[in-house]
């Protein structure tokens, strides 16, 4: 019995719907199935696909064939994506961790995609409801201000220490010059002390030398 993966057909008239269902290829469209698997709703944007992921892949391993339309679904939920890691594990070119963190990740990079479209979906909406309605759109969130660079305190420290440095040496030179002034009164005074105070028997000698070198 050759069986199926296809799209059997719901809804009413110019509003489909689909359910992807595992039947015989012998069933009518919409006649019996043996298991479904999901649904198809090309009436969304971007379109609606809810899938049994573990389901769809049991029955690929099993043989089953999918239609044209079913085998792009399944390509684009990651079935057959996790069907091409799998023959890779029974080659031995990875192991079943490997293949499963490969297949998680692209899960969610596929997700995320998803969402961005969603959400671009939603705005695109909501700014032909109000061209049509004609009042403007809300405007967007402001961005965030940025953060405040820090201000150089190096370079404002210096100047700082410098003039600190300034003020201390004038301190020092104005409170060392007197010390000096005093210091000389002191040595002069002692000189004339002592010149004044000269011994009389040396000054006699002086005076005799002087008188022998004169003759």
């Amino acid at each position: 019995m050759a069986v199926k993966i296809r799209l059997q057909r719901k809804g009413r008239k110019k509003r489909p719907f689909y359910h992807i269902v595992v039947a015989d290829a012998r069933a009518p469209r919409d006649g019996r199935f043996i298991e479904k698997l999901g649904t198809y709703n090309p009436m969304t944007s971007p379109a609606t696909i809810d899938l049994d992921r573990d389901a769809a892949f049991e029955w690929l391993m099993k043989g089953a064939q999918p239609t044209d339309t079913a085998r792009a679904i399944l390509r684009f939920k990651g079935v057959l994506y996790k069907k091409h890691l799998n023959r890779g594990i029974q080659k031995g070119a990875l192991t079943q961790e490997q293949a499963d963190a490969k297949y998680q990740a692209w899960i969610d990079e596929k997700d995320a995609k998803i969402a961005s479209r969603v959400a671009k979906g939603a705005e695109d909406k909501i700014a032909r409801l109000a061209a049509l309605s004609g009042t403007p759109p809300p405007p967007p969130a402001p961005p965030a201000p940025p953060a405040p660079e820090p201000e150089p305190v190096v370079e404002e420290a210096a100047p700082a220490v410098e003039a600190v440095a300034e003020e201390t040496a004038e301190v020092v030179v104005e409170e060392a010059a007197p010390a000096v002034e005093a210091t000389e009164e002191v040595v002069v005074e002692k000189v004339v002390e002592n010149v004044g105070d000269e011994d009389p028997e040396l000054a006699a000698l002086n005076e005799k030398a002087a008188d022998d070198a004169a003759e």
